[in-house]
């Protein structure tokens, strides 16, 4: 038989470890739940109907709350990862779309630019030969990239060549979205509609009216 002494200690070890227990329990709760949060993201995700290319963070870049302007020119965001074994060449474009839906914005041409500018002669308002020629903006290369099996390919705000769709139909700003089309060698075509992007830090406040809280 145990004293009371000895109960009251077994009783107080007790409560002390029911103690611990529980505030492992918390913490571990707390722990799990923080660990499946996840980061929000703007862009689209999806697949080709096979499953081969992944379709990740497709994306037009945020440029402010003006958008891009018609027959303007918008950069896209956008990863591939080729999940096959085999190489697969990936074209996007932007075609018309045959149903007019508010809010959907097409492209003449979708391509690579960041290249090295070309060099046009302007027309000379004189005969003098040593008028200075302006640069002219590079065309834009095909979107057209061939990915190696199990590799991948981005497309970066911050890339030296960028994926853009020039010719806008309308004007896209925020809430908007810019149909595409992205065709894989093997067959495979999707019709996608990338989301207008969301600020990465949030907008700054209008200054105040001066004396605005002032009470007379």
């Amino acid at each position: 038989m145990r004293s009371l002494g000895t109960r009251r200690v077994a009783q107080a070890a007790g409560a002390a470890m029911a103690a611990v227990i529980a505030l492992a329990g918390c913490s571990a709760g707390q722990v799990a739940e923080t660990a499946i949060l996840k980061a929000p993201v703007a862009g689209l995700n999806t697949q080709s109907p096979d499953g081969g290319l992944l379709v990740r963070n497709l994306q037009v870049i945020y440029n402010g709350t003006e958008g891009y302007e018609a027959n303007g020119t918008a950069p896209i965001q956008l990863s591939l990862f080729n999940q096959t074994e085999q190489p697969l060449t990936v074209t996007i474009t932007s075609k018309p779309q045959q149903t007019v839906t508010a809010g959907i914005v097409s492209a003449q041409q979708v391509g690579l630019s960041g290249g090295e500018p070309t060099t046009a002669p302007t027309a000379l308002p004189s005969a003098d030969a040593s008028a200075p020629t302006e640069p002219a903006e590079a065309p834009l290369k095909p979107a057209k990239v061939t990915i190696p099996g199990l590799g991948s390919a981005t497309f970066l705000p911050q890339d030296d060549e960028l994926l853009v769709a020039s010719g806008l139909s309308g004007e896209l700003r925020p809430g908007y979205s810019l149909a595409l089309t992205i065709q894989v060698d093997n067959g495979q075509s999707l019709d996608v509609v990338a989301p207008f992007g969301i600020p990465t830090s949030p907008a700054s406040r209008a200054p105040g009216i001066e004396n605005e809280n002032h009470e007379e």
